[in-house]
């Protein structure tokens, strides 16, 4: 069969070479395949089947996949970014395709077959479309899958695809269906013991006192009290009673070293009075753009945004025999590891990290925390299994946060009312700050002997993270990002789906809408005008035609519909997104269209999946999230205090995949839609009323300021 050759190994593979680590044949009519990724809802471990099955040439149901453990998988870091398929995907693929061609050549080495003439039907070794009666498993002990993978390989080409490209029914929905016991939350293991923790308010903060008797009356059966430094935990066999003592327990500790907040800091536009990293991503403006009488500026927020998981962050972890093991649902189980063995002072070695499925998060929330808390536990317990259950309010009290954003969006316009130069500034906190990642876990900072705060650095070389998405994909002759990091913020932050892209896409693409109002042009004909990526074209035009998009609806009406563009980090998917929405005193998303491109498609339900749920969420955040601080930290901890979108507020959704051309290598789609639909949903709203907020969440009160204005 003729396919594409690959002389150089993705840097996954490269990093992961033994061939071993990523498949093998233990058991017989059965294929071991290995992946780092792991499942948080995304489907990931449905298309990586698929993707094995193909270039091994099995039925999917041989495959046995094992997932994010790193006693048996391969290291592939985090599963965030869009990046399992883009670049997992293709390092499982070209080891697949190298394991199939070795037990080719083998067996025409071994048995004197002409190779050409060998093939691979569902594991069995064929000739000329005969039997040879050779197979996988019986070859298994004689082809040496220990050796470095060599990269030169032949994959499939599209012509010979049989199981990529078709839906694929996802292998972990039945189970979460019927309410099998799947979950972290679900394990149970003998002699398990129920943990929570009582949370420093914040770094630096010390115990000062614990009142001991009034926990143990609380408790109303036996509990054990836990102390390390500030880290205080309550312990004890009936999860119930556990419970009850958690939750009045910060009444009964008095801290030293706790700072007030100012509640002001919730709003996104308080981060310009604070002190800032600054740098320039691009060349600096021209004097003409500088002095240009034709100019545009808009500033645009949006409030810190919690991952709001179903259900709150879970860990297990047992030590015993010097060996410590962890169970969670963190999306890194190879980092968590790491930062496990620092804040224990363990060897790495001795450490087995393994993930079992949460609630979903996309992003940094309380799991590897909750891991960290049991772990911290279990080495005062030895031998007995810690399980750690962090409550609703301690979820939404101290998980990481995405941060606040002000994005200013400048141009100077040429003489036909196109950005000749274009500025895109960014005020933000770190979006990046996982354990792996120079971030520190609570417990470690509890603990005696802290470790320092971690450095404020992010990167802004494309991708980013503060500045994802900050540099348009649209022609202009000068484009930049200025990107002002704010390296100390009131609440912790990390990483939420699409990091930055979310509110710079806001800003860039609502700021497109205005200056094609500006120009007294269709904002769809106005951004056509701006793309010469035929890609990028074709969903623009494709979302048009599929939601009926008409020119020149009036205004202000109550009924409005908007567009949103961008291509994920400008290297992943591209997705446009038409919203239709109604406004009164409040926003309702009637309908949705979105057209997306994702080249390669290994799993096309899988994949408009992952878009429905990420215009949904998008919809959320747009109309209705938002973090609210107290003086003492975050004060939304509960469904009421920080509401989301409803089953019953759920617009009704369509997805096209535009090309999906199996010849094009597969780009990361999760995260691809959240962009393109808050701007959708913004430019819909201004559309509706007649004048535009900038200020997310587009809430019940924000309209009613607006309109009382206007």
């Amino acid at each position: 069969m003729s396919g594409v050759a690959s002389t150089s190994l993705p840097p996954l593979l490269a990093s992961n070479p033994r061939l071993a680590q990523w498949v093998g044949f233990d058991q017989p009519g059965l294929v071991r395949v290995s992946t780092g990724r792991v499942e948080i809802g995304q489907g990931v471990l449905t298309a990586m089947r698929q993707i094995a099955a193909e270039e091994l040439d099995v039925t999917l149901e041989r495959i046995v996949l094992q997932s994010g453990d790193t006693g048996l998988t391969p290291n592939e870091g985090y599963t965030a970014g869009s990046q399992s398929i883009q670049f997992g995907g293709v390092a499982l693929r070209l080891a697949c395709a190298e394991i199939r061609s070795l037990f080719l050549d083998h067996t025409a080495a071994a048995f004197g077959y002409a190779r050409p003439d060998l093939a691979v039907d569902d594991g069995a070794i064929t000739h000329r479309g005969g039997r040879t009666g050779h197979d996988y498993w019986s070859l298994a002990a004689a082809v040496d899958l220990g050796r470095p993978a060599r990269g030169d390989t032949l994959a499939k080409t599209p012509d010979g695809y049989r199981v990529v490209g078709q839906s694929a029914r996802r292998i972990d929905l039945a189970a979460k269906v019927f309410g099998q016991p799947i979950f972290v939350h679900d394990m149970v293991l003998d002699g398990m013991v129920h943990a929570r923790v009582v949370r420093q308010p914040h770094r630096g903060a010390a115990i000062k006192s614990i009142d001991e008797a009034a926990l143990r009356h609380a408790a109303k059966g036996p509990i054990d009290i836990i102390r390390r430094g500030n880290f205080l935990a309550i312990t004890g066999a009936d999860e119930t009673v556990v419970d009850a003592v958690a939750a009045v327990a910060p009444d009964h500790v008095v801290w030293d070293g706790i700072d007030q907040l100012n509640p002001s800091q919730e709003e996104a536009r308080s981060l310009l009075q604070q002190p800032s990293l600054d740098r320039l991503v691009g060349t600096a403006p021209s004097s003409a753009a500088v002095t240009a009488a034709n100019r545009y500026e808009a500033t645009y927020t949006r409030m810190h945004v919690a991952h709001a998981s179903v259900a709150p962050s879970c860990g297990i972890a047992r030590y015993r025999d010097g060996r410590l093991e962890v169970w969670t649902h963190s999306q890194g189980v190879y980092p968590l590891r790491d930062a496990l063995a620092r804040t224990l002072k363990l060897d790495a070695a001795m450490i087995r990290v393994i993930h079992v499925q949460g609630p979903g998060c996309y992003g940094h929330n309380g799991a590897d925390d909750a891991a960290a808390d049991a772990a911290v536990i279990a080495l005062q317990s030895p031998g007995r299994p810690i399980r750690v259950r962090w409550r609703r309010e301690e979820e939404f009290g101290f998980e990481p946060v995405s941060p606040a954003m002000v994005v200013t969006a400048r141009a100077a316009l040429d003489d036909a009312g196109r950005p000749a130069d274009w500025t895109t500034e960014i005020w933000s906190g770190r979006h990046s700050s996982r354990p792996g990642g120079g971030g520190n876990l609570l417990a470690a900072e509890a603990l005696p002997d802290p470790p320092p705060a971690p450095p404020a650095t992010e990167s802004s070389n494309p991708p980013g993270a503060g500045t994802r998405n900050g540099e348009p994909l649209y022609n202009f002759a000068a484009k930049r990002i200025v990107h002002h990091l704010i390296p100390e913020t009131p609440v912790r932050t990390s990483s939420l789906r699409g990091l930055g892209a979310n509110a710079n896409v806001f800003a860039i693409e609502s700021s497109i809408d205005e200056l094609a109002v500006r120009a007294g042009e269709d904002p769809v004909a106005y951004r056509l005008s701006l793309l010469n990526d035929a890609r990028a074209r074709a969903v623009v035009e494709q979302v048009a035609r599929i939601s009926g998009w008409r020119a020149g609806l009036p205004s202000g009406t109550g009924n409005g519909r908007g567009i949103g563009f961008a291509r994920y980090k400008n290297m992943a998917a591209y997705a446009a997104v038409v919203a239709e929405v109604e406004v009164e005193e409040a926003v309702r998303v009637t309908r949705v269209w979105c057209a997306a491109d994702a080249g390669l498609v290994i799993n096309p339900d899988g994949a408009i999946n992952q878009l429905e749920g990420g215009i949904v969420q998008a919809a959320s955040w747009t109309l209705k999230e938002g973090v609210r601080l107290d003086s003492a930290g975050i004060s939304s901890r509960d469904w009421e205090g920080y509401p989301v979108m409803r089953f019953t507020e759920a617009p009704e959704v369509t997805v096209e995949l535009v090309g999906a051309a199996a010849d094009l290598p597969p780009l990361g789609v999760g995260e691809a839609a959240g962009g393109p639909t808050v701007a959708a949903i913004a430019n819909a709203v201004a559309h509706a009323l007649g004048t535009r907020l900038r200020d997310l969440p587009l809430t019940r009160e924000r309209i009613m300021a607006v309109l009382l204005k206007s």
